[in-house]
């Protein structure tokens, strides 16, 4: 088996699609061959979002006008992002990554659609929590510095490709790539009179009047699933 280079992206912005740029971009490589991951080089870099940043934005992660007003353009980020041509693409929550760049005809994996199906008992799914609730610091590779500050794109790449790897362990690179071009099976239910339950523990008659109601994909998506006799993950 050839070594596949797995690419874990991570963009900073000034807001959420359609009315946003992006302020940073980050990678980090994992490199896999032969069922073992080994965790490569990584990179981040500020550009100019050519826009200001609102301070709803900064203040999650901090980065403020004045460091990017002399910042490249995002298009030499996203040649650096090509370099190499990845074999996929990576991120937790990818279809946010995905509404700034696309990334071609290569194929991609969200961790985060993945860590639901793997670990439906976790407390939560943010790449942050997996972080704790999988112990990734003590890993023999794991670097602190490499992983701080949060929420900025060159540390959560780093986090992300350690959550990577703990999913490699359980799930095969084809089955992830499956379950991020499907909505999200969602592993408690969190709204309503129900909120906190499994999904196998809602009536079916809620199941029925969620898929009546204007949600999200995945919420219906996951009702639909379970309306009709699937098994949980």
């Amino acid at each position: 088996m050839k070594e596949m280079l797995l690419r874990l992206v991570d963009f900073e912005t000034t807001g959420t699609p359609p009315d946003a740029a992006i302020c940073e971009v980050g990678f980090r490589d994992v490199l896999f061959k032969d069922g073992e991951a080994k965790i490569d080089r990584g990179f981040g870099m500020l550009v100019n979002p050519g826009r200001p940043i609102p301070p709803e934005a900064m203040a999650v992660h901090h980065i403020r006008d004045h460091e990017v007003k002399f910042a490249p353009p995002v298009d030499r980020g996203f040649r650096l992002l090509m370099d190499d041509t990845p074999d996929i693409f990576v991120a937790h929550n990818a279809s946010f990554e995905r509404e700034f760049f696309a990334g071609g005809s290569i194929p991609w994996i969200c961790t985060l659609k993945a860590a639901r199906r793997v670990w439906p008992e976790a407390p939560g799914h943010s790449n942050g929590v997996l972080r704790y609730w999988l112990d990734c610091d003590s890993a023999a590779d794991f670097d602190d510095a490499l992983a701080m500050p949060p929420h900025r794109a060159a540390p959560d790449a780093y986090v992300t490709a350690h959550i990577l790897v703990e999913l490699l362990k359980v799930a095969t690179i084809e089955e992830m790539i499956a379950w991020t071009a499907e909505p999200s099976l969602l592993p408690k239910i969190n709204f309503g009179k129900h909120r906190g339950k499994k999904w196998t523990e809602v009536p079916r008659d809620y199941l029925e009047w969620i898929l009546r109601q204007e949600m999200d994909e995945d919420t219906k998506h996951t009702a639909r699933h379970y309306l009709n006799g699937g098994e949980a993950p």
